[in-house]
């Protein structure tokens, strides 16, 4: 999650063109991992990659339009706001803490993500 997050708001403040190798030196990863992440960035429309010698990723939408809910979803998966197994309880109290405490924590998050944006960060 974080080489997505430094690498688009790298590319915001560029407003650019970059290509892997140059994100990745940017931000002290490897190009490999730096690519692997942009790549799902690109599947996921929140990126564009062109190639060539002056190619490289862009972002696809203002900064301000890309939500790091978007962003979070795109590398990491859906969000698992945790449903207790009724029918085998792992819990040594018999009450299920994810309906409460984890659902609220997830619930807390995900609003943080959707409230932010790349913008917010440069």
């Amino acid at each position: 999650m974080t080489i997505g997050v430094h690498s688009l708001i790298i590319l915001a403040r560029k407003n650019r063109p970059m290509n892997a190798i140059q994100l990745a030196d940017s931000i002290g990863s490897t190009k490999f991992h730096v690519a692997k992440v942009l790549q799902r960035l690109v599947k996921d429309g929140i990126l564009n990659s062109m190639r060539g010698p002056t190619g490289g990723f862009r972002l696809n939408k203002p900064p301000s339009d890309v939500r790091i809910f978007d962003l979070y979803r795109s590398i990491e998966g859906e969000i698992d706001y945790g449903e207790c197994n009724r029918t085998n309880p792992v819990t040594p109290i018999n009450k299920c803490i994810r309906e409460t405490i984890v659902k609220k924590m997830t619930n807390d998050f995900v609003n943080y993500l959707k409230d932010h944006t790349i913008a917010d960060y440069m």
